[in-house]
């Protein structure tokens, strides 16, 4: 059965990022606090300037998140009390029919924030969703749960994206991906960044430098979230998150930042503590992933019938350090995930239970090679990097214990679409899955296409598990059957515009049964046609303060 719409009329982006007055019309929320609690007198005027969002959906629940902040650019602005927040959440967006309601509180030591796992709801079924304190009414949401674990669903629609620098340009693919018809999203990491404000970017980042603190952090992550696309599509399906490195420090790995001669050890523990608490404050998480000390529990899973899983992995909260040379990276001690989510991930792969086997992961798992001829230049960042591991992995997908692995990936801030081989330097070495990396957002801004192609195009020459690539912005719509998933390469024509027309680039099909990519359907442009965009036009950006190496 296909995932129903939530409703017969889809609801417009005005309603989602203006929905307030809307909601008001739909008739009042019903105040029912929590036992000896009074509703606190002293709330300012103006507090869901960061929207809503919904996440981590089940077959019976799902997260509901919204944060306080009248003066979200300034530490939220919220008076330092606990604040009773009343929720809704009902099928139909007149909030009339299997209307359910609550409240939560919400806490000035989580930022006023509030992370409501609403349970008991039906599986695969559309909600709508919205928020009220002293009066003020949010905008609504939409969300949907997913199947039923033993149900047999005919379809999953989804999207995933990922490197939403809000410095290099304006979210123009949030404008037209809030407007699809999606059971959810998933955005694969790097929701912030951490760099510094560039007076030459096409939107200024908030503060003096990179952030450190808690406050830095959250002041970040508070003005990402004042972009009106982003909360629209964060108020029209449910979102499974997990981050990369620039929610913390570019490049980072376990307790080792970027520049250990610039940060000591307690230095950056201290801002990783900062950057989990605010990320967690920010997102639709569950109290399950509420931060403690040094850690955030991240990789989960999540089930949409018999017919797919999704592996939400962690690749930076647990990693060895990146290594240093090309004989260190074979190390099979080595570890991007750590021990024990590489256990949880192998026993989930061969026990999913779903016909499809989807890894939301981070860096590129495919051999990325970034220098035409016999020299050959890695990023040992990415799976590159961590080659044993990455090895015992995709024999474990050859086995035949696993049931149609594709890999969503983001960091690229380019499409790369690879079959993935135990062995990339063996052609003989079987084809056991294929790797959909998805582009950025808006990371790397208007991208010079010619360029891209002039550096790449002769790699891909030598690189025969290489099947597509491009370096234009906006996301990755996937379609799943029980016979075959087909991934839609939707690109938009400028980030430097406040608005932008989107077009499907290509298409990428993987037929069940059959490991790697099937089929690559892509447009005929030219990459210099391409390249005539409104706007500054930036060369080759291939993930940005990369670590090269030469072999």
């Amino acid at each position: 059965m296909s995932l129903p719409r939530i409703s017969d009329q889809p609801i417009s982006r005005r309603l989602l990022v203006s929905g307030a007055a809307a909601a008001a019309a739909a008739g009042p929320l019903l105040l029912n606090p929590e036992k000896g609690y009074a509703q606190s007198p002293a709330v300012p005027t103006g507090v869901f300037t960061l929207g809503v969002a919904s996440g981590d959906p089940l077959a019976d629940a799902v997260v509901l998140w919204t944060r306080l902040a009248p003066d979200p650019l300034a530490g939220g602005g919220m008076p330092g009390h606990v604040v009773p927040v009343e929720w809704e959440i009902a099928e139909d967006e007149r909030f009339r029919r299997g209307r359910r309601h609550g409240v939560a509180l919400a806490r000035p030591e989580l930022s006023h924030s509030v992370h409501v796992d609403v349970r008991g709801l039906r599986p695969g079924t559309g909600y709508h969703y919205r928020f009220r304190v002293a009066g003020q009414i949010s905008p609504v949401g939409r969300t949907r749960t997913a199947p039923a674990a033993r149900s047999r669903p005919r379809e999953l629609k989804f999207a995933f994206a990922s490197c939403q620098d809000y410095q290099a340009g304006h979210y123009t693919a949030f404008q037209h991906l809030a407007d699809e018809d999606l059971a959810f999203v998933a955005f694969l990491g790097d929701y912030i960044y951490e760099n510094t404000p560039n007076p030459a970017a096409a939107r200024l980042h908030e503060g003096t430098g990179e952030p450190y603190s808690l406050t830095e952090y959250r002041n970040r992550h508070a003005q990402y979230k004042t972009d009106p696309n982003l909360q629209a599509a964060h108020a029209a399906f449910p979102w499974i998150v997990t981050f990369d490195d620039h929610e913390v420090d570019n490049n980072w790995a376990d307790e080792i930042p970027q520049d250990p001669a610039l940060q000591t050890p307690e230095a950056f523990r201290a801002r990783r503590m900062a950057a989990f608490q605010a990320y967690y404050e920010h997102m639709p998480l569950r109290r399950s992933s509420l931060p403690s000390g040094l850690d955030l529990q991240l990789y989960r899973r999540f089930r949409f019938g018999n017919l797919a899983s999704v592996h939400v992995l962690d690749t930076r909260q647990y990693r060895s350090d990146q290594p240093a040379t090309l004989a260190d990276a074979q190390n099979p001690a080595l570890s991007m995930t750590g021990p024990e989510q590489e256990r949880w991930l192998v026993n989930g792969l061969r026990t999913s239970g779903g016909r499809w086997n989807l890894l939301a992961n981070q860096v590129m798992w495919a051999q990325n090679d970034r220098k035409a001829g016999p020299e050959q230049v890695f990023d040992l960042d990415n799976w590159d990097g961590y080659r044993a591991q990455r090895r015992r992995l995709l024999e474990l997908f050859g086995s035949g214990q696993v049931d149609n692995p594709v890999v969503l990936t983001g960091d690229r801030h380019c499409t790369w679409v690879a079959d993935l081989r135990p062995d990339f330097d063996d052609l003989s070495s079987p084809i056991v899955g294929a790797e959909i990396t998805g582009t950025s957002i808006t990371s790397g801004g208007n991208p010079n296409v010619a360029s891209f192609h002039a550096t790449y195009d002769p790699i891909m020459a030598e690189s025969p598990h290489w099947r597509y690539i491009d370096n234009q912005r906006g996301y990755v719509r996937c379609e799943v059957t029980a016979e075959r998933m087909v991934s839609s390469l939707r690109l938009v024509d400028t980030v430097w515009a406040p608005t932008a027309t989107v077009r499907t680039a290509a298409q990428f099909t993987v037929e069940a049964g059959r490991p790697g990519i099937a089929e690559v359907s892509a447009e005929s442009v030219s990459p210099l046609a391409l390249s005539r965009v409104n706007g500054p036009i930036y060369d080759v950006d291939d993930h940005e303060d990369s670590h090269p190496l030469r072999k």
